[in-house]
C-alpha cells in the first residue's frame, strides 16, 4: 500500500508558507517542493485532494489547483486534475539542472562496500572512530591466554560464546531491561544482525517501516531483503537552535502512528543517537513507540550501535525496557572500534532459537578470538568512553564553531550524542558537493544516500569524529567545494560522476 497524505497533515507541514512575496498558488508549489526535496514528504506520497486541501489552507480551489498544475509542470507531482496526485523527483528542473543522470541513486553499483579514501584525502563520508587502542589490545592479549581452552571444540557456535552474551545481557539487565544470556544471539556486526533478522522476520515485498531520513546500510539490506521501506519523515524541533545550532530534526509520532496503521512487517528505528541527525528519542515517545507497533502487529526493531555515544549525559532507558517483543541490535563498532566485527541481537528465547537457525545460511557462527576479546570489553565497557566522549566533545564544538563560521548558511542541527552532525545546505548542491569534493582534498556521503528515492539533496552529514585541526581543514575545503559550485552553476549537472563511496 502506498502513502498518501491528509488535508490536515499537508498543513501543518507547510506552517506559514503564505507570506505575500508572490502569487500564492506559486508560494504554496515552492514550500511544497521544498517538502519533497527535503524529505518531509515522502516520494509517491499521494497527496490530498484539491478541495480538500483548499478547505483545510482556507484558500480558493483554483489557488491549490495552480500550485498543482506547476508541481506538475516542474516534474515533482505525477497524476492528472481530478486525481490523486502523488510526489516524485524530476529528472530534470525547468532551468534545465539535472538532478538524476545515469544509474539511479539507489543503484547498487553506486552503493556497493568500497575502499577507504585515496591517501590525502579527508574522509567524511565515515562516521567511525579509531580503534581505543590500549584497552582493545589488551582485551586482545587476555582472550589469547583462554583461546587454548576452546580448541579441542568444533569452533562453530551460531548462537555465540556464552561468556559474551552473559556480559551483553547483564548490561541489559542493569540498563531497566531484565535479560538472560539465551535473549542474546552474537552476530558479525550490527549490519550482519539486520540481515538475520530481515531474513527470518520478512518476506520479499513486506513493508518495513524507516526513519526518513535513516541509516543507508539497513535501507540498502531492507531493499536487498526483498522488501519496501515505507519512509516516515521527520519533524522540525526548533529547540534544537538553542546550542547555537539550526533546528534539530524530532521524530513524528502522529506520523509514525498513522504509518504503523498500515501494519508494515517490521519497523526499524534508530532512537539512540539517531543517524545522521544524532537526536535522542524521549521516552514518553519510545512507550508511544512500542504500544502503535504492538498495536498493529508489526515488529519493532530496534538499533543501538550509537547508545553509548552520549555527548550530553541524557538519560533514557532502552526500548527494550517498555516490551519483551522489542527486537534490539547492538554492536561495539562505534564505541570501541570497527574492526571488532562483534554485534548482537536482543530479543525473546523463541525469537534468538529462529535466528540462529536463519543464520546458518549466512555462515556457520562468529570468529572465538573476537568474542573472546568483546565479552572482555563488555565487562568493562566504560573504560574507554570517558576519554572518548570527552574528544568527541571537543570536536563537536569545534565542527559547529567552524560550520557558523565558514558556512553561515548551512544550519546544523545540534547532536546530542553519536558522530555526525546533519546539516541543512543553501540549495540542493548535496551531491554536486560530493562530485567536486575530492578535487578539495575531502571525500563526502550525498544526502540523498540517507533516504528512500533520492530526497535530501539539501542535506549533508558531516561526521565529527576527526580532530579539530582536521575539521577545520575539512570546513574550508566545503567553504571552497560550495564557491566553485556558487561561481559555476553547471556544475550541479554533473551528478552521474558521483563516487561510489561506503558509508558507516
Amino acid at each position: 500500500m502506498m502513502s498518501s497524505l491528509t488535508a490536515a497533515g499537508l498543513s501543518r507541514l507547510l506552517g506559514e508558507w503564505n507570506v505575500g512575496a508572490t502569487p500564492g498558488y506559486r508560494e504554496l508549489a515552492d514550500v511544497v517542493r521544498l517538502l519533497v526535496l527535503d524529505g518531509r514528504v515522502a516520494l509517491d506520497t499521494a497527496l490530498p485532494s484539491e478541495r480538500a486541501l483548499s478547505e483545510a489552507l482556507g484558500v480558493s480551489r483554483t489557488m491549490v489547483t495552480a500550485a498543482y498544475g506547476l508541481l506538475r509542470e516542474q516534474g515533482f507531482l505525477t497524476g492528472s486534475q481530478g486525481s490523486r496526485s502523488r510526489t516524485r523527483i524530476p529528472r530534470t528542473t525547468p532551468a534545465g539542472t539535472t538532478l538524476f543522470t545515469g544509474p539511479a541513486r539507489n543503484d547498487p553499483a553506486l552503493t556497493a562496500p568500497g575502499l577507504a579514501a585515496p591517501e590525502g584525502l579527508i574522509d567524511l563520508a565515515y562516521a567511525s572512530l579509531p580503534a581505543s587502542g590500549e584497552v582493545v589490545h589488551r582485551a586482545f592479549a587476555a582472550a589469547l591466554t583462554e583461546l587454548p581452552a576452546l580448541l579441542p571444540g568444533f569452533g562453530y557456535d551460531a548462537i555465540g560464546l556464552l561468556p559474551l552474551r552473559e556480559a551483553v545481557a547483564a548490561r541489559y539487565t542493569a540498563a531497566g531491561a531484565p535479560t538472560t544470556a539465551s535473549q542474546i544471539l552474537v552476530t558479525s556486526g550490527a549490519q550482519h544482525a539486520l540481515n538475520i533478522i530481515l531474513r527470518t522476520l520478512a518476506g520479499r515485498q513486506d513493508r518495513v517501516l524507516v526513519e526518513h531520513p535513516s541509516y543507508p546500510n539497513a535501507l540498502d539490506a531492507i531493499r536487498a531483503a526483498g522488501c519496501r521501506p515505507v519512509p516516515v519523515a521527520f519533524s522540525a524541533d526548533a529547540r534544537g537552535g538553542s546550542h547555537g545550532a539550526g533546528a534539530a530534526p524530532a521524530w513524528d509520532m502522529a506520523a509514525l502512528q498513522a504509518a504503523l496503521q498500515q501494519r508494515p512487517r517490521l519497523a526499524y528505528v534508530v532512537p539512540d543517537f539517531h543517524n545522521p541527525t544524532g537526536q535522542l528519542m524521549p521516552d514518553l515517545q519510545r512507550r508511544q513507540l512500542v504500544r502503535a507497533a504492538a498495536a498493529a502487529g508489526t515488529v519493532l526493531v530496534v538499533d543501538e550501535t550509537l547508545r553509548e555515544l552520549n555527548l550530553d549525559g541524557s538519560g533514557t532507558s532502552p526500548v527494550a525496557a517498555f516490551s519483551t517483543a522489542v527486537v534490539t541490535i547492538g554492536s561495539l563498532s562505534k564505541s570501541h572500534w570497527g574492526g571488532l566485527r562483534t554485534g548482537w541481537i536482543r530479543a525473546s528465547e523463541e525469537l534468538v532459537q529462529r535466528f540462529a537457525a536463519a543464520r546458518t545460511s549466512l555462515d556457520l557462527g562468529g570468529p572465538l578470538m573476537e568474542q573472546l576479546a568483546a565479552a572482555h570489553l563488555v565487562r568493562a565497557l566504560d573504560e574507554p568512553l570517558p576519554a572518548r566522549l570527552a574528544a568527541l566533545r571537543d570536536s563537536r564544538a569545534a565542527l559547529l564553531e567552524l560550520l557558523a563560521g565558514h558556512l553561515p548558511e548551512w544550519e546544523a542541527a545540534y547532536p546530542s550524542g553519536g558522530l555526525s552532525a546533519w546539516c541543512r545546505l543553501p540549495a540542493p548542491i548535496s551531491t554536486a558537493l560530493t562530485v567536486i569534493a575530492p578535487d578539495f582534498g575531502i571525500r563526502l556521503a550525498a544526502g540523498p544516500r540517507f533516504g528512500v528515492g533520492g530526497a535530501f539533496e539539501r542535506y549533508l552529514r558531516v561526521p565529527f569524529t576527526l580532530p579539530p585541526d582536521k575539521l577545520e581543514a575539512a570546513v574550508l575545503a566545503l567553504r571552497s567545494a560550495q564557491d566553485r559550485l556558487d561561481a559555476a552553476p553547471q556544475l550541479r549537472r554533473t551528478l552521474k560522476s558521483a563516487p561510489a563511496v561506503a558509508i558507516a
